[in-house]
Formats: C-alpha cells, structure tokens, sequence
C-alpha cells in the first residue's frame, strides 16, 4: 500500500501544537505498524515562505503540494473576538483550501479551523462541528453549516471538522484506524494515552463559559432559580414571586433567553450536579436530591440527556480526586 500523503496547513497565528499533533501521533501509529504496516508521508505546507504560529513560533514550512488529506488547525479565538479581523489576512490560505477540496483532496479542520473552511465555501450544506465555545457563532456566521456542537468529530461528504484542541487526536485516530486497521489504532492510543473511545463533547461544556443572554429580567429569574435549584419547579409560584403571569413570564424569558424557564432549571441542576459528582464522595441518590429530583432514575436520565453519560459513568470519568470531600 503507498504511503497516505497528509499536509497540514501551516498559517499566520495557528496553533503550532495543532500543526504537529497529527503528525506526530501518525509517526508513532507508523513505529506502532512496524516495518511491514501502512505508512504516512506528512508534510507542513503553506502559500507563505514563512510561517509565524500563535506565540511567535516560526515553523519550517514546504509549498503547497498535491496530498491526500489537508489538515487546518485552529487559531486563537475566544469569544467577542473580531472573527473577520482574524480571517481577513488568510485569503491564500482559504483559497488554498477551496482548490485542494474542487481536486477531490480530504479536507479536515481541527477545532476553529472550521471558520476557514466555511470562508471557503466547505460547509455550505455539510454538518459540521468546531469547539462547543464557539459552535454558536459558527453557526451564526454560517447559517447554510448544519453546525452539531456536541460531537466531536463529523465527517460529511469529503470534509470533516472537529471539536476543541485534542479532538485532533480523535480524528488522528479515525485516520489510523481507516489507514492501519483497527489494532494499531488502538496500540497507538494506549502508548500515548489518549482516550480512543470518546464520542461526544458534551461532557466538557461549561456553560458559565459561554457567553450569558438576557437582560435584567431573565438574570432575575435565573438568579432565583439558581439559589433554588432543590425547590419543586412551580411555573404560578414562580411567576406570582416576580409578579408577572405565568404567559408573561414565559415569553419575556424566552424572549431574552431563548428557553423556558424549566430548561434553563435543568441545566442548571445538571451543572451543579456536575460539580458534585466531580469534586465529593455523597452518593448519587443523595446529589439527585440535592438538585431538586427525588427520583434518582429520573434524575439519571436527564443527566444522561444533557451530558451524554449516566452519573455514575460522568463520575468515573471526570472525578478529581485530590479535591473530593465529604
């Protein structure tokens, strides 16, 4: 079998970390397959003779080529940053990457380098994922992308796109294990100790991150709600405590939110909920009833609903040990 040419993009401000992990996990999935396996030909291209990455690293850069796989990493970009201010100087890049996806080449974004791929046209009509932090503005930017934030890797008709920072593992471990064969793709991922069996990035959302909507009104009601989170949720009691009716209190949340006051109850049980399985030992049953649900099944399924793992499996997986109390 000839060698998988895969190029990574190489651009003014990208991640130099989201340069190289690809290539790097495939070069030990290539000592992993030993002499006889699959092998990958990597190379960093770029349209520029120089390469500044994010912090001012300069990376050694080959020109554009034909490859088989094109790789964009992300750049740095949090929330309220001017996205065209960032893409603006990137015209090269973005056309590079218009020219290799009409040559039929595999395009892959890693974490916000699906915004480069929507400036090229990519995501018209594709589903598409990028970090949950700035999934609500991708989707805003480029309402043809059928934008889904809680999963970490999509692939969708030549192109794929990934979720936040190490999802480039998990893409990197897709391609292994389409190139390799299942085997090594796992070998691969016990020596470097990354997880080969994650599927979603709902786990990992903060909402307290994200950016908060509504004004004065709603942050009452959330505030309330908030300090109540143990309390039955009553919609009349709950609009006779701000003095509106139960129709005006609907709307004007929903106006300013987005949600019913109920789902925004929700996820706010579900993260406080999160916060007690990660950092203390009190049983299940025992945080089910702290966020207001007497029915730990219940309790369970919503949970499961909003971070895509039941309690007891959220636990083992995100405990902080060295801070769990009583």
């Amino acid at each position: 079998m000839s060698a998988l040419r895969v190029g990574v993009l190489a651009y003014p401000g990208c991640f130099a970390s989201e340069v190289y992990g690809v290539p790097d996990l495939l070069t030990m999935a290539t000592h992993v397959a030993g002499p006889d396996g699959s092998k990958y030909e990597v190379s960093i291209v770029s349209p520029r003779r120089r390469v500044a990455a994010s912090g001012g690293a300069v990376l050694d850069v080959s020109p554009l080529r034909e490859v088989d796989v094109l790789v964009v990493p992300g750049f740095e970009l949090v929330p309220g940053l001017d996205v065209d201010a960032k893409l603006a100087p990137l015209a090269p890049e973005i056309a590079a990457i218009r020219s290799h996806a009409a040559a039929g080449t595999v395009v892959v974004s890693i974490c916000v380098g699906a915004f480069l791929l929507a400036e090229a046209g990519l995501l018209n009509r594709r589903r598409a994922t990028t970090a949950w932090l700035l999934a609500d503005e991708l989707a805003r930017r480029y309402p043809d992308a059928d934008v889904r934030p809680e999963r970490l890797v999509v692939t969708d008709t030549g192109v794929t796109t990934t979720a936040a920072f190490s999802a480039m593992y998990d893409f990197a471990l897709d391609l292994i294990r389409q190139h390799s064969g299942a085997g090594v793709a796992r070998t691969t991922a016990r020596v470097a100790l990354v997880d080969d069996a994650r599927s979603s990035q709902t786990p990992y959302v903060d909402a307290q991150c994200l950016p908060q909507p509504g004004n004065a009104f709603s942050h009452k009601v959330m505030r309330w709600l908030d300090q109540n989170l143990a309390t039955r949720y009553d919609l009349a009691a709950l609009s006779d405590t701000f003095k509106v009716s139960t129709r005006t209190l609907l709307r004007r949340f929903a106006d300013e939110t987005g949600q019913s006051p109920l789902e925004y109850l929700q996820s706010s049980r579900v993260r406080r909920a999160r916060h007690l399985l990660e950092a203390t030992n009190r049983s299940i049953g025992s945080i089910s009833a702290a966020v207001g649900y007497r029915d730990p099944s219940t309790f369970a399924a919503l949970f499961a609903k909003h971070t895509g793992r039941r309690p007891r499996d959220y636990r083992a997986a995100f405990r902080r040990v060295d801070d769990v109390g009583a």
